[in-house]
């Protein structure tokens, strides 16, 4: 492991290198790498139980892991102690995490004296956060009477207040209406921009499109996929197609029947909305491509008014990442 202190100059911002961790006989992160530059959002990809959250502790600290090491700016994490709360900052999942009977102000003047600020700069600090996420005008209300979102944005200007290095995200929008996860990806992207390297943690296969410039999918506590969103959804394969059908007359039983045997040896049509709309989910045989199929439908005099996938791109690799192996 290379050595050097916080203020010296490293590719990347965090590093870490062939993690295990293991909790008794359940192994829950087996030879994972992770490196993340400055000014870069980094999505960790993956279901329950992936390993997400067993390594993000490990990267604030709190984790030992059982093999390997992780690297901030150069140097061990385990070796800043105190130090590592200005460089690292945490938007956690949950709300519970804030005094609820004090204010916005008061919340964060506490955390900011516990990374060891004066008073006086810990107020202008918490002033200053409070604008940048909208909340300045909620500034001295108790924080148990904000709402969802506001609390989520106090979470990123608590995150926020050591100016981090590091900037941990774990499911900070999987419960919040899209304005308010808007307003949350907003703010950590402008942190981006400003230089602060970003992991994010999340399922929602759908928010790292156009929020992420690299992926780290995690599956049963290892890699199964690093790479760029581009390169994520190259790996899709979709199977299954949502169609709007027409052969001039009405929707029914004649034209499913003619549908099928139009595609015949391509694969099967199931009814969308029980048979009696021009609605219908294709689902392709094995080698199949969705061209031959409508090629079929088209030869049969049957219309294609609508073609779109089931599941998006970035599903479809997800799952056939994910995917178990049959018993």
């Amino acid at each position: 492991m290379t050595g050097g202190s916080a203020g010296d100059s490293f590719d990347a911002v965090v590093s870490a290198i062939s993690l295990s961790r293991s909790f008794g006989p359940k192994v829950a992160l087996d030879d994972v790498g992770l490196e993340v530059h400055e000014g870069e959002l980094h999505a960790l990809l993956g279901p329950n139980g992936a390993g997400k959250t067993t390594l993000i502790r490990i990267l604030l600290g709190l984790l030992e892991p059982t093999g390997g090491a992780v690297e901030l700016l150069g140097r061990e994490v385990r070796r800043y102690g105190k130090e590592l709360g200005h460089l690292v900052g945490f938007v956690p999942s949950g709300d519970r995490s804030f005094y609820l009977r004090i204010s916005g102000l008061e919340n964060l003047v506490f955390f900011a004296r516990m990374q060891g600020m004066t008073r006086r700069r810990a107020l202008e600090r918490s002033h200053e956060l409070l604008e940048h996420v909208g909340l300045a005008a909620a500034a001295d209300e108790r924080v148990g009477v904000y709402s969802h979102g506001m609390q989520k944005r106090l979470s990123v200007a608590r995150a926020l207040l050591g100016e981090p290095k590091l900037l941990l995200v774990d499911e900070a929008t999987h419960d919040l209406d899209p304005d308010g996860a808007e307003r949350v990806r907003n703010l950590v992207r402008l942190a981006c921009a400003q230089g602060s390297a970003v992991v994010w943690a999340t399922q929602r296969l759908e928010e790292i499109r156009g929020l992420a410039e690299r992926v780290t999918l995690l599956h049963r506590g290892r890699v199964e996929f690093l790479g760029s969103v581009h390169e994520l959804t190259a790996l899709a394969r979709p199977r299954e197609h949502v169609l709007r059908l027409t052969n001039g007359r009405p929707a029914g039983p004649t034209m499913h029947l003619a549908a099928e045997q139009a595609l015949r040896g391509h694969g099967t049509l199931v009814p969308a909305d029980g048979g009696d709309s021009e609605h219908y989910v294709l689902l392709l045989d094995d080698g199949v491509v969705l061209g031959d199929a409508l090629s079929a439908l088209s030869a049969a005099d049957l219309k294609v008014l609508a073609c779109r996938e089931r599941r998006s791109e970035i599903e479809d690799a997800f799952l056939s990442l994910t995917r178990e192996d049959p018993a």
